[in-house]
C-alpha cells in the first residue's frame, strides 16, 4: 500500500513516526475520513473545510491543506483505486517533540499521514436496518472537533459490539447527542429531529448534506436535542455518516423502532443519496 506522509508518498512499511509524536504520546491532533467513488472524492471542499476548521481550533499551524487535498486524490491513484468504492482516512498531529503538556516550539513540524484503500458499503445493512445500545456520553466538551482522541469514542462502540449492535447511542444529561461514529437522527410525525449544532456534536458532512435533501424534499426538520424517554416513541430512527451512509436503525436495546423495519423517510433520504454525484 502506497501512503502520504510528510509530503511524499511511500510504502507503508516504510513510514516511522517518532515515539515522540505528540498524536502518539496526547492524541494531539485532527483527522478526517472520506469516501471516493470511481476516483472521485466525495464532498472533498467540505471534509477539507472542516480539516482546516479542527487545525485551527487546536492551533496546529503550517499546513498546506490545499496541497493535501490534491495529494489525497493522487493517492487513489497511487493505490490503483480509479474503480469502485474508497476509503480515505488522513490525520495531522502537533509533530515530534520532548513530552510537555504545552505546545513545542513553532519550528515543530506536524506530521502528516494519509492512507487509501477499497471500501465495500453496507448495502444489506442499509436494506434491512441495524440495532442500537444506548450509551452515556462521556467525552470532552469539543466534540465539534475532529479530534484523534477518541477513547470514549471507542468504548461505546465496543459496548455496542459486545451486544453484537451496529451502533452505540450516546446519551448526556437525558438526551442524544450523536453516536460514537455517527450522527442520529429521529422522525416523529414525518419531522426530521436532530441534535442542533453545538460543542456537544461534531458538524458532519453526511447531517448537512441530509437536512439539505430534507429542504429539497420538503421534509421538515427540527434542530432539537431528543429526548431520551421519547426514543421508544419515534416512527423513525437512522444514522448517517461518511462511510455509514443513510443507516436505518430498527432497534435500539430491546425495542423496535416503529414497525421494526426500515421507515419511508429513511428510504426518501436514501433515494436521495444515491442519486448524489462526487464532487
Amino acid at each position: 500500500m502506497t501512503v502520504y506522509f510528510n509530503g511524499e508518498f511511500v510504502d507503508k512499511e516504510n513510514v516511522s513516526i517518532s515515539p515522540d509524536d505528540r498524536g502518539f504520546v496526547f492524541g494531539d491532533g485532527v483527522y478526517e475520513v472520506l469516501r471516493a467513488e470511481s476516483g472521485q472524492l466525495f464532498q472533498a471542499d467540505t471534509h477539507f473545510r472542516r480539516l482546516r476548521r479542527s487545525l485551527h481550533e487546536i492551533k496546529i499551524h503550517g499546513v498546506d491543506v490545499d496541497e493535501l487535498q490534491e495529494a489525497v486524490s493522487l493517492l487513489l491513484y497511487h493505490n490503483d483505486l480509479q474503480e469502485g468504492h474508497a476509503k480515505v482516512y488522513l490525520q495531522v498531529t502537533r509533530g515530534a517533540a520532548p513530552r510537555q503538556h504545552a505546545f513545542p516550539e513553532t519550528s515543530t513540524e506536524p506530521t502528516v499521514y494519509a492512507t487509501a484503500s477499497a471500501h465495500e458499503p453496507p448495502v444489506e445493512k442499509w436494506r434491512q436496518g441495524v440495532s442500537t445500545i444506548l450509551y452515556p456520553d462521556q467525552r470532552w466538551a469539543r466534540c465539534d472537533i475532529k479530534s484523534t482522541a477518541l477513547l470514549p469514542n471507542v468504548l461505546a462502540n465496543q459496548a455496542a459490539m459486545e451486544q453484537e449492535a451496529f451502533e452505540a447511542i450516546l446519551v448526556r444529561e437525558g438526551f442524544v447527542t450523536e453516536g460514537s461514529h455517527s450522527t442520529v437522527l429521529g422522525v416523529d410525525d414525518d419531522t426530521v429531529m436532530t441534535h442542533p449544532l453545538t460543542n456537544r456534536i461534531l458538524p458532519s458532512t453526511t447531517r448537512r448534506l441530509a437536512l439539505n435533501l430534507c429542504d429539497r424534499l420538503d421534509i421538515p426538520v427540527e434542530e432539537v436535542p431528543i429526548p431520551t424517554d421519547d426514543l421508544p416513541d419515534l416512527d423513525e430512527l437512522l444514522l448517517l455518516g461518511t462511510t455509514t451512509g443513510v443507516m436505518p436503525v430498527v432497534q435500539v436495546e430491546d425495542w423496535a423502532v416503529g414497525d421494526g423495519t426500515p421507515g419511508a423517510i429513511t428510504r426518501e433520504l436514501q433515494a436521495a443519496f444515491q442519486e448524489l454525484e462526487p464532487v
